[in-house]
């Protein structure tokens, strides 16, 4: 049963449009935020696919990180300190995914870096985003000052639309390249811009000044190919991605090559690359890529119409024997028409194919190992 919803909670910028818009609020890492409009999580989730999707994310935290010498790449060579990823080799007006990791390496937070040519952007999760905050300053204020940006919000606007909606605002945008970041202004308001997303669609994530947030929402959704889209289709959109979700398929108990994150883990990082290890759970996560990791993130596909939800354990056969894996993400596919999961399992039933059970209500139900994503992605290379 969902927590009742308190004036405890954080609100965006964007609460009172989503009031008016008639969406349905519940708490989520200590936000009150939209799950659902008048569509329901269906039908947005089909729109999105089909047109233009805008989505609220301020609850995401954003971050700047100013080298202390004014030279970026003492901020890349600093933050590296911390992920598995290559920053110094991350180019002005890119964007790179990364991970925070700990000793052992477990993931403590995954996050997005931009190079804005004297420094660096980070956006990274709501629920880990203090805890990410004090992990910066803890270890990065002597190379940077660290500037939490408390007064923007941040939207994402997703879908095959995307470009032409935003491109006839702000004009360049339709012209980046998937990951890119720029700064447009419109209507008077700086937006921070990267072509990205959580969706698997092209898009873009927008940060933009608290006080412009609701005209810029309202001039998009103004568009007829822009709908509000809630938290429960965002869900649905990213597990149809392949996308993982902190705290439910990444979390510390699992590593990135576990969590079949290996394609972050740039060459430079890895045993014979120019700054191989040098960040945290490095042995632990080299060892990982050289030998294989003990087990897998993959894709599921359960047999029939009933879902397998997080924390499904999963057997290699229909009676009897110990588990092989769990699920960590599950739900319906509504661009597929079907039952999707993700979750882990021995690295020995890691082929896609391989056929499994999951227990339901007590009834172990078939399934098989899948490739992820479960519906192309649409990045705009």
């Amino acid at each position: 049963m969902a927590e009742p919803i308190t004036t405890a909670l954080k609100r965006t910028p964007l609460h009172g449009l989503h009031l008016r818009l008639g969406a349905k609020m519940v708490p989520f890492a200590g936000w009150e935020m939209p799950v659902q409009y008048g569509l329901g999580v269906m039908k947005e989730h089909l729109h999105t696919r089909a047109a233009a999707g805008l989505f609220d994310v301020s609850h995401m935290g954003q971050v700047i990180l100013r080298p202390r010498s004014g030279r970026v790449e003492d901020a890349a060579a600093a933050l590296e300190r911390l992920v598995p990823v290559d920053l110094l080799g991350l180019k002005e007006g890119r964007q790179r995914y990364a991970m925070f990791t700990d000793a052992a390496g477990g993931i403590l937070d995954d996050l997005m870096v931009a190079n804005r040519g004297d420094h660096l952007f980070v956006v990274v999760n709501a629920a880990r985003a203090e805890h990410d905050i004090a992990h910066m300053r803890a270890h990065l204020s002597d190379a940077c000052e660290i500037e939490v940006i408390a007064d923007r919000a941040l939207l994402a606007l997703q879908g095959p639309a995307a470009e032409v909606v935003l491109g006839g605002i702000a004009h360049g945008a339709a012209t980046m390249r998937f990951m890119d970041v720029g700064i447009f202004h419109v209507g008077g308001a700086e937006l921070w811009v990267s072509r990205s997303g959580y969706t698997g669609e092209d898009g873009y994530e927008i940060s933009v000044p608290a006080d412009k947030a609701v005209g810029l929402a309202g001039v998009l959704l103004a568009r007829p190919e822009v709908e509000a889209i809630g938290l429960g289709a965002r869900d649905s959109l990213r597990l149809e991605a392949g996308l993982c979700l902190y705290g439910a398929d990444i979390d510390t108990t699992t590593t990135p090559v576990e969590a079949d994150l290996a394609w972050a883990i740039q060459k430079a990082r890895r045993a014979g690359g120019a700054r191989e290890g040098g960040f945290p759970g490095a042995p632990r996560i080299l060892r990982d890529l050289a030998d294989g990791p003990a087990r897998r993130r993959v894709g599921l596909l359960p047999e029939g119409r009933a879902p397998m939800r997080g924390e499904t354990l999963l057997f290699a056969a229909e009676e009897g024997g110990e588990p092989v894996g769990r699920v960590t993400s599950g739900g319906f596919g509504p661009s597929v028409d079907r039952p999707i999961a993700m979750g882990y399992v021995a690295a020995a039933l890691a082929a896609p194919g391989t056929r499994l059970w999951g227990e339901v209500r007590g009834k172990r139900l078939p399934a098989a190992v899948a490739e992820l994503p479960f519906r192309p992605n649409t990045y705009k290379r």
